[in-house]
This record gives C-alpha cells, sequence and structure tokens, in this order.
C-alpha cells in the first residue's frame, strides 16, 4: 500500500494496474481489503484505485463526525493526487454507496461510470440513525465488539457461512481491528446522511446496480427501486450472495463489473 496526503490527513490506498480508472470504495467498518478479489482480476486491464477511507484500514483516524461527503471529497482530492483527471467509474459497496451517491452530486463531472453494490439511497429513519448513533457511543466505550457481534449475521448468505468459513472469519478479523474512533465518527455520518432517493433521476453516467440475491440488509427488491429510478441503468443480482457479494461470490461480481467497465 501507498498513503497520500488528502485533506490534512494520510489516506492508504492500493493503486494497481494501468489503463481506465476504476475505484473501488469499501463498506462499514471494513477497509480496501474486502475487494482483493476484484482488485487482482481487474487491475490486468485497469488503473484500479482501492483506498481505505478515513478512520478506516491503515488510514488516519478523524474523531466526531465523519460525512459521507467529507469522504466524498476525500476521494475528489484524492484523484487530484494522483493526477486522474480523467472521468472515472466509482464503484462503492453499502456505506461506500453512500460515499458514491455524495461524489455524484458533487462530483458528476468526474464520472465515467457508477456502480453501486449492496446499498441504499434512502436516509435513516431516525430510529436507526438513533441506533447508530447509541452504538457509537458504545463502541468508544467497549470497543468494536458489540458492533461485530450485531452485525455479522447480516452480512452473509447462510451459505458463504456453511462452505467458506474462512471468508466470514477473514471479515470478522478486520472488523475488530478497527479503529473504534473511525467507527463512531463515520457511523455517525451515516446518521444524518441526506436522502439521495430524489436525486437518483439525474445521474446522468452509465450506472450498474449489483446486489446479492440474498441480501437482508440492502434487498433485491429495494435496490431494483434504485435501478428502476436511474435512467438506463443496469440491474444484476448474485445467486447465493448476501450483503458481502464481492467477497461471498468473488468470480461472479467481477464478471459482473468487468463487463460492465467493457461497455464504459
Amino acid at each position: 500500500m501507498q498513503t497520500k496526503n488528502v485533506n490534512g490527513i494520510e489516506l492508504a490506498l492500493v493503486d494497481r494496474g494501468t489503463g481506465p480508472a476504476v475505484m473501488l470504495v469499501h463498506g462499514f467498518p471494513l477497509d480496501h481489503t474486502m475487494w482483493n478479489a476484484q482488485i487482482d482480476a481487474l487491475s490486468r486491464e485497469y488503473r484500479v484505485i482501492a483506498p481505505d477511507l478515513r478512520g478506516f484500514g491503515q488510514s488516519e483516524v478523524t474523531r466526531g463526525i465523519v460525512t459521507m461527503e467529507r469522504m466524498a471529497d476525500d476521494l475528489a482530492a484524492l484523484l487530484d493526487a494522483l493526477q486522474i483527471a480523467e472521468p472515472i467509474v466509482l464503484c462503492g459497496l453499502s456505506m461506500g454507496g453512500y460515499v458514491a451517491f455524495a461524489f455524484q452530486r458533487k462530483y458528476a463531472a468526474r464520472l465515467r461510470g457508477l456502480i453501486l453494490c449492496d446499498t441504499r439511497a434512502a436516509s435513516d429513519t431516525a430510529e436507526a440513525a438513533a441506533g447508530r448513533r447509541e452504538m457509537a457511543d458504545r463502541v468508544l466505550r467497549e470497543g468494536p465488539a458489540p458492533l461485530v457481534e450485531t452485525m455479522m449475521p447480516k452480512l452473509f448468505a447462510q451459505g458463504t457461512v456453511d462452505e467458506h468459513p474462512e471468508v466470514v472469519e477473514s471479515l470478522r478479523r478486520v472488523m475488530l481491528g478497527t479503529d473504534p474512533r473511525g467507527i463512531a465518527a463515520a457511523a455517525r455520518g451515516m446518521a444524518e446522511r441526506p436522502d439521495a432517493t430524489g436525486n437518483l433521476g439525474e445521474i446522468g453516467c452509465l450506472t450498474l446496480v449489483l446486489v446479492g440475491r440474498l441480501d437482508a440488509l440492502t434487498t433485491p427488491a429495494e435496490m431494483i427501486e434504485i435501478a428502476n429510478a436511474v435512467p438506463g441503468a443496469e440491474f444484476i443480482d448474485i445467486p447465493g450472495a448476501g450483503h458481502m457479494s464481492p467477497m461471498e461470490k468473488p468470480a461472479e461480481v467481477t464478471a459482473a463489473i468487468a463487463e460492465f467497465l467493457a461497455r464504459v
């Protein structure tokens, strides 16, 4: 990995391959390693950039609240630091999708294409936002373990749990190793993110909406509504995958992304 000074912090990233730029943005509370299979495969034809968002992985931590817009600003500044002026394809999963929506609103001219994986456009309900803030406080007191125990049962399809326990365990280790201050800051930022549903019709770049068919957190029914609202968007559901589709069905997800990239 390398680091770049971005908006006053050190941001860690993988930057591999040559060709048109593709940026992969991880979910919460994870890091770039959730995209390892896609980085390996796509970097044969593309320049793949996979950052650790502010507060996650090997990137510097910011206390308090880190909004999705602030993370999007970091990504734009990272492109500048890497001297990437041409439009990119941005791919985000879950929280990474929230960041992608914020990026699209603010930096639409920098996008050649958009891939929304296992995410949602709607903002939190008041109850959900309060739950995020309560969990943020608890993680600061007790560490990541309570969050991990709450989230893990919802992230994977049962088939993944039964057949690939090593994938589940690798994600658990990443979550347990995440800085509590980064978790809390991002959780508070997600709690106050704006609703993106009203902006879906304004997305002007080619868009792929991708979801695990067994995703219990951001369901296919919810994501097909996003696809229907984005002009010309393509919808793909991945059989046998839950919320962490790129890790659960890496070959299938990589193939779907590669086919989209070839068209873009």
